[in-house]
């Protein structure tokens, strides 16, 4: 069994096992992670972006490391690195809890417990709850749900293609990296630096992909092209701006605008501002898109990983006859 077939096979049992299974409630592998990145940060932590790019190669490096190690080992045996692909990915992926955690929010919001709504948010996103209402909560839960399918869902797949196992586990490395120290507060505006520019790159290809297939898989696919187009440059993240603004305009309704963490406050451009305001219903609309979403892109790297390797199994061209010996 080829390379190809391993992740297509590996990364297809992978995503169903999160399906199935969701994540550990104890020893998750990228809360290890996070914990080890931690211990890392005690150590090298100084206000100055040079010491925070050394944490960034350290901690990315080492997943990258440890992935090509592992991947490696198994490599004689195609069942087994099928089998290590598989646990990967199911590791990497957060489609279910994202899903899980989404809808515990909206089955309070539609009862009207907006308290245990609130209670809840900081699970999937780092709004400030108490600044925000119901149609505000829905609205937030909307636009992480459309975030995380690429951070959480997308992307790992894109880079598992590209790299296999040592791709999965980098890219997840760098994403959790990007939450932990790529914010702007005074103590990471240097030091979380390199961690948030590095995120940037590593996310770009997963995110156009997951707008192009929000587009693919949505109600208003027209919309989706629309608000992309259009309103996609205005958020402040490069990443982030494509994916919200695709969901957006493939699920009909209006994000971004007013925005609270921790106090701050931030004044988001409108995304398909043509779309109505975010309802608690829209919650299981963007979540079952996102659902559609990862198994398309499940697809698409699966096919993306066959055609990049099938000009190495093509025979090499025999010497023409008469030729030097």
């Amino acid at each position: 069994m080829g390379a190809d077939r391993v992740f297509a096979y590996g990364a297809a049992a992978g995503l169903l096992g999160d399906l199935l299974l969701g994540d550990p409630r104890r020893g998750h592998p990228v809360a290890v992670f996070g914990r080890a990145a931690g211990a890392v940060e005690r150590v090298l932590w100084r206000d100055h972006r040079g010491w925070g790019a050394l944490h960034t190669a350290v901690c990315a490096g080492g997943a990258v490391a440890l992935g090509a190690a592992a991947q490696r080992v198994v490599r004689p045996s195609a069942a087994a690195s099928a089998a290590l692909t598989a646990a990967a990915t199911w590791a990497v992926v957060g489609s279910t809890s994202l899903s899980r955690e989404a809808r515990a929010i909206g089955r309070a919001l539609r009862t009207g417990d907006v308290e245990a709504a609130r209670a809840r948010l900081p699970h999937l996103c780092g709004r400030d709850p108490q600044a925000l209402d119901a149609d505000g909560i829905a609205r937030a839960v909307v636009e992480s749900v459309a975030e995380n399918t690429s951070d959480a869902v997308v992307g790992a797949l894109v880079w598992g293609a590209v790299g296999g196992v040592p791709g999965l586990l980098g890219f997840r490395a760098v994403n959790t990296l990007d939450a932990m120290v790529g914010h702007k507060s005074p103590r990471y505006r240097r030091y979380g630096w390199a961690s948030a520019r590095l995120d940037d790159v590593a996310g770009w290809p997963g995110a156009r992909l997951t707008a192009v297939l929000a587009a693919v898989a949505g109600n208003d696919r027209r919309g989706a092209v629309r608000a992309w187009r259009a309103d996609a440059g205005k958020h402040p993240s490069p990443n982030a701006g494509p994916v919200e603004a695709s969901f957006a305009g493939a699920l009909g309704v209006r994000l971004g605008g007013t925005l609270s963490y921790a106090g701050r406050v931030e004044h988001r451009p409108v995304l398909n501002g043509e779309g109505r305001a975010v309802q608690v219903a829209d919650i299981e609309r963007a979540v079952r898109l996102s659902r559609r979403v990862g198994w398309l892109a499940l697809g698409v790297s699966a096919a993306g990983a066959l055609l990049r390797r099938a000009p190495s199994r093509r025979p090499a061209p025999k010497s023409p006859a008469g030729g030097l010996s």
